[in-house]
């Protein structure tokens, strides 16, 4: 190839007279792919006629119609847009910055996490044994008989006295105030805490 042919464009009466032939169904077709949205047909048209500018080849071929070929680039570009935006993050405005929740850093969950783990080691193995499958494994009672080979009556029984060692050895955790003696084993925070 020598440097004229790659220099070489439409010109530009071809691409008026492509522009008023087809450009208005051209149009349409791309207003249908992109769900309605003018801005980005507009686009997608400029970007095909482009297309049929640095490409003089295409027009000169012996189509009986350059609509067929001006839709297939259309919609590969459409395509292409649509991608891209998908890989790219969302893009937001200013006001959407005011309302941001705050994103926490994780900090409180990873001591909270420690607290346990510190508080775990202080129990039986039997204990320990038990909260492990109920709530880190996420055992029913029946699994965790069953996995520890204990009767299920064992299972909840201890599981009850481990929540009320954890609750002793981690003093700034488990119910607030109001509740009572008989608000069950794993009910409210203590379960939380026990995750």
């Amino acid at each position: 190839m020598t440097t004229t042919t790659l220099c070489r464009r439409t010109d530009a009466h071809a691409l008026a007279r492509l522009q008023s032939e087809h450009g208005k169904a051209l149009y349409g077709f791309l207003l249908g792919l992109t769900f309605g949205d003018r801005h980005r047909a507009e686009d997608l048209l400029q970007e095909t006629l482009f297309r049929a500018w640095k490409h003089p080849e295409v027009l000169e071929s012996d189509h009986a119609s350059m609509r067929p070929w001006l839709y297939t680039v259309g919609r590969r570009l459409a395509i292409d847009a649509r991608r891209a935006r998908q890989v790219r993050p969302a893009e937001v405005g200013p006001d959407a910055l005011d309302i941001a929740p705050f994103a926490e850093d994780g900090t409180e969950q990873a001591v909270t996490a420690l607290d346990v783990r510190e508080a775990l080691r202080t129990l039986s193995p039997e204990h320990r044994a038990v909260l492990v499958q109920i709530y880190f494994r996420g055992a029913s009672v029946c699994e965790a008989a069953r996995a520890l080979g204990v009767p299920a009556g064992t299972v909840k029984s201890r599981t009850y006295y481990a929540l009320r060692a954890l609750r002793e050895a981690m003093p700034g955790y488990g119910p607030g105030p109001g509740a009572g003696p008989g608000s069950g084993a794993a009910s409210g925070p203590d379960r939380r805490v026990a995750a």
